[in-house]
């Protein structure tokens, strides 16, 4: 009988994702299911993207060019200026989503069995990516009682090998919410430098940076021109998760040409969603003031509730729109299980990521959970009242 790949056996299956079926079970019983779980925004997808698909003009729906048409580039880097980030559009690519584009970014940099460097909790797909790519994830750890910030720049070295090729973070921080300071970032390329290494920032989130934070992205850091390979999607910023256009970003050259190769053998991003993306980009601040207003009030009453759950323990993000809770179970996925198949009250009932996912070290993280604050505030309310009746009743 034939057989599946090793690497296909070792593929994780989604943290999030996995749950889907007890949810759906949920819902056949005529439950309410409020998800915590999935980074979907229920923020509207501005006007002008979604009438610029409505009205094209196109009679043929052809391939664009494999690093994306070269019009959207040049309107990504005048994104890219007002975000004092320097770039221009042959310094990029334009993926299908930011999850090729960090595909793309380790077969460009890294060969099998090589180490990539990630500080832990991460976005569980960079397990699945690396899975993909035949490459090791070395994780350090960051800590809850930390706020989750960047850990010692000492706990880096002493993992660095001949076999690592590079560090990625992401900013602000999927699924910890923690937005890097200037400081940390300065450390980072420090150490990059001296050992001769990539790093590469996942700024996805770049728009959702908190009280009177600014993001400051890797681009922006002088001497690391060589270095640096921002990961970057429309996806969250535009409330466009389903157009799966993202793009790699280095001004290395030679970083650029092999991932183009890669673009090539995969043909073209698609057109019609590179058409809603590029008018996109004339989306007014107007449109990001509201949604980063809503977004601290939803995290202000998110914290504000949970931190009255006796035993929670919760880090309170700075950027993105998640947070990691730390709860008085054994096993959150157990848990998160449970509460789907086995507990609601009058009918509702609550979906959370069990955070164990989010970790590459065994065994870590399996009491935590990670908590999407995209519904509205009533809901989120109404969601960890749940949460916590459930852990009254709740037994490992």
């Amino acid at each position: 009988m034939p057989t599946i790949s090793k690497k296909g056996q070792l593929m994780p299956e989604s943290p999030i994702r996995k749950l889907v079926p007890y949810a759906e079970n949920a819902y056949k019983q005529g439950k309410t299911v409020y998800h915590l779980n999935i980074g979907q925004p229920d923020i509207k997808t501005p006007q002008v993207a979604l009438d610029a698909i409505k009205i094209h003009s196109l009679d043929i729906l052809a391939y664009t060019r494999s690093e994306g048409s070269e019009g959207y580039r040049k309107k990504i880097a005048d994104y890219y200026a007002k975000n004092d980030i320097q770039v221009n559009h042959d310094d990029i690519i334009v993926t299908t989503g930011g999850s090729e584009a960090l595909l793309f970014a380790f077969g460009t940099i890294t060969d099998v069995d090589d180490e990539i460097i990630i500080p832990e909790p991460f976005y569980a797909n960079y397990n699945g990516f690396s899975t993909a790519s035949g490459v090791k994830v070395v994780p350090v750890i960051s800590k809850i009682e930390d706020n989750f910030a960047l850990p010692p720049i000492e706990e880096f070295e002493k993992l660095i090998t001949p076999k690592t090729k590079g560090i990625l973070i992401c900013n602000p921080g999927n699924p910890t919410g923690y937005l890097y300071s200037k400081e940390e970032i300065k450390k980072l390329a420090k150490i990059v430098k001296k050992h001769d290494l990539f790093l590469i920032a996942d700024e996805v989130y770049r728009e959702f940076a908190y009280d009177g934070i600014t993001h400051y992205s890797i681009l922006q850091e002088e001497g690391l021109e060589k270095h640096a390979i921002v990961i970057d999607s429309v996806s969250k910023r535009y409330s466009m998760c389903g157009a799966r256009i993202g793009c790699l970003v280095s001004k290395n050259k030679d970083v650029i040409k092999t991932a183009l190769k890669f673009a090539q053998a995969r043909l073209s991003p698609p057109t019609l969603a590179q058409i809603a993306s590029e008018a996109a980009l004339e989306t007014p601040q107007s449109y990001f003031d509201d949604v980063i207003k809503e977004y601290v009030d939803r995290r202000n009453v998110l914290i504000e509730e949970l931190n009255k759950i006796e035993g929670v323990q919760v880090a309170n993000p700075k950027g993105a729109f998640y947070c990691i809770a730390q709860l008085p179970i054994k096993n959150s996925d157990a848990f998160a299980q449970w509460l789907l198949e086995s507990f609601d009250i009058d009918g509702e009932t609550v979906m959370v990521a069990p955070a164990g996912g989010f970790y590459s070290t065994p065994g870590v993280g399996l009491n935590q959970i990670r908590i999407a604050y995209v519904l509205n505030k009533d809901s989120l309310k109404k969601a960890v009242h749940i949460l916590k009746e459930a852990l009254k009743v709740y037994k490992d």
